[in-house]
């Protein structure tokens, strides 16, 4: 079952506000009269104490979240080794511009993201085929291309931007016809007692340094991993993903480039499925028993 929290906590500040707001407006004059007649200790009825104590509190949880910063986990090992499973991050909500909680809809431009950007989206659904159209689907397989697709929020690193042609084979990519360079770092090293790490360990993985270009040609170093023995991703073209970006579109791929599923699969990402740019590991927790809090990790900023 999947939880839309921006959407519970709209919903609770509106029914505390409602609550609240026709108690004072309608009710509240009539009970202090009636009571203080009866020379009574006046007290708010239950449901309107709590609505005035807790409206504000709830007001402000979703004002930060929406507006300032949000927390997240890694759930996955999509973007290692930049970000670990277990890692929690704060993601800044305005980089790109405010939009309203729980409907996405963006009221401020503030900014696009850039090329080499890590971002929060609301994942769009996968590329199926109906009647000779694409269309979203929640199903990977296509078997129902008219699945109902999760509200599930997914991290990637912006690789092309909307008019950016991109092109992928194997490990080869190329952003508007320039090879994007990588230098090997060395082995992946990891604890083979985590899952995520025994297959990358097994699989020999390797980590890389990249050398993203933005916009303005200033460089994007990071850090990527390979393990061609694991799988062979998807190249860009291919039947359902151009190689080049759409307008209002990103395309966006993981770290971990042989164990990510991202717009090699499904295509480009919709700027209005943005929810912001992720900039910092603010907690990194592996597991009891396979390393527990990682120290090294809290505190480092996310390029």
């Amino acid at each position: 079952m999947e939880f839309d929290f921006s959407a519970i906590l709209l919903g609770l500040t509106v029914l505390f506000g409602v609550v609240w707001g026709l108690d004072r407006l309608f009710l509240y004059k009539k009970r202090k009269a009636r009571l203080d007649a009866a020379n009574a200790e006046y007290r708010d009825p239950a449901p309107v104490d709590w609505s005035r104590s807790l409206f504000p509190v709830v007001l402000v949880v979703l004002l930060l979240r929406s507006f300032i910063g949000e927390p997240f986990r890694i759930p996955s090992g999509s973007m290692m080794p930049t970000l670990d499973v277990g890692d929690f991050i704060l993601v800044n909500k305005f980089a790109y511009g405010l939009r309203m909680p729980a409907f996405n809809t963006k009221f401020l431009d503030l900014g696009e993201p850039k090329r080499g950007d890590v971002v929060v989206f609301r994942f769009p659904g996968y590329l199926c085929e109906d009647a000779g159209t694409l269309v979203r689907s929640g199903d990977m397989s296509c078997s129902d291309p008219h699945a109902p697709v999760p509200s599930q929020n997914w991290i990637k690193r912006v690789i092309g931007l909307p008019g950016d042609t991109v092109e992928v084979h194997g490990a080869d990519l190329l952003v508007n016809g320039q090879p994007v360079t990588a230098d090997e770092i060395g082995p992946y090293v990891g604890n083979p007692q985590r899952g995520v790490d025994r297959i990358m360990l097994d699989m020999g993985a390797t980590v890389w340094t990249e050398h993203l270009r933005r916009q303005d040609g200033s460089p994007v170093n990071h850090t990527i991993a390979q393990m061609p023995a694991y799988t062979t991703p998807n190249s860009i073209p291919n039947e359902k993903v151009p190689s080049k970006v759409p307008a209002g579109c990103y395309l966006v791929m993981g770290d971990n480039r042989n164990d990510s599923l991202d717009s090699r699969w499904w295509g480009c990402m919709p700027e209005q499925n943005l929810a912001g740019k992720a900039f910092l590991i603010w907690m990194s927790w592996k597991g009891w028993g396979t390393g527990g809090v990682d120290f090294s990790r809290i505190g480092n900023i996310i390029h």
